[in-house]
């Protein structure tokens, strides 16, 4: 299974909603994500999960000016990538392109936003409810799980893609662990073609178009766009557009 989401497409699915009072916004890129205030919002999932099954969801998230996201957790493995904006995650430090890994029942937080608001892509295999808000929800909380991993690299190399056809260059910026856990920069020179990781050495992946454009069968995935690979999908191979590309994989453990 190979899913992939242009921009504009993305555009067509506006979201409205508001956390804790505060004007959000999303984009819906792959799968439904469950929205604050409508019904089953964070309802404990527990039941549907732990199985091997990929249902991939994906949305972005623009979370307004100088608002606070309060601490909490999600039931299922997730990235999170800031794609504009900027502040802070918890004590972390949050600029383009900061990639942050939270496994399951993995609590993190407050995600508080600076004057120019941030925004970032919320990416998971499989779906999950919608946030548990800590400390209503600590009994839902599954202990000895907890696993979370930062990346905050590929700020240069975002903006500094080769000029040369047929140049790729890699930043790792989650270093490949024994369960298939990889997160990787790719900055490709126009025109340029190359093969990914394979997806199936982890529970798929996703393909995020950081800067510049990919090709997909004749179609152009312009900045913002996404696609995800599910493990059966293996080895992708990728075209960057006459401008390059600037491609953030961000591959899942297994399940």
């Amino acid at each position: 299974m190979l899913i992939s989401t242009a921009t504009e497409t993305a555009e067509q699915h506006k979201t409205a909603f508001l956390v804790d009072n505060q004007p959000y916004q999303g984009r819906e890129y792959i799968g439904v994500s469950a929205k604050p205030g409508m019904p089953g919002y964070g309802e404990n999932i527990a039941a549907k999960r732990g199985g091997s099954e990929v249902n991939p969801q994906a949305y972005l998230v623009i979370q307004p000016p100088h608002s606070v996201t309060q601490p909490h957790f999600h039931q299922t493995n997730q990235f999170q990538v800031i794609v504009a904006g900027g502040g802070t995650i918890g004590k972390v430090r949050t600029d383009p392109l900061t990639v942050q890994y939270a496994g399951a029942d993995t609590p993190y937080g407050p995600i508080n936003a600076e004057a120019q608001g941030i925004s970032y892509f919320t990416l998971r295999q499989q779906w999950d409810s919608g946030a548990k808000y800590l400390p209503a929800q600590r009994d839902l909380l599954v202990r000895g799980k907890q696993r979370q991993v930062v990346g905050v690299k590929a700020h240069r190399a975002a903006r500094d893609l080769p000029t040369e056809t047929g140049i790729v260059r890699l930043e790792t910026m989650i270093e490949p662990e024994a369960d298939g856990l990889f997160v990787q920069f790719l900055a490709l020179g126009p025109d340029t073609r190359t093969t990914l990781p394979n997806s199936g050495e982890g529970g798929g992946q996703y393909h995020l178009v950081a800067t510049g454009s990919m090709l997909r069968e004749g179609a152009v995935l312009p900045q913002l766009s996404l696609e995800f690979a599910s493990p059966d999908e293996g080895a992708v191979a990728i075209e960057s557009g006459p401008e390059g590309l600037g491609l953030l994989l961000l591959r899942f453990p297994k399940l």
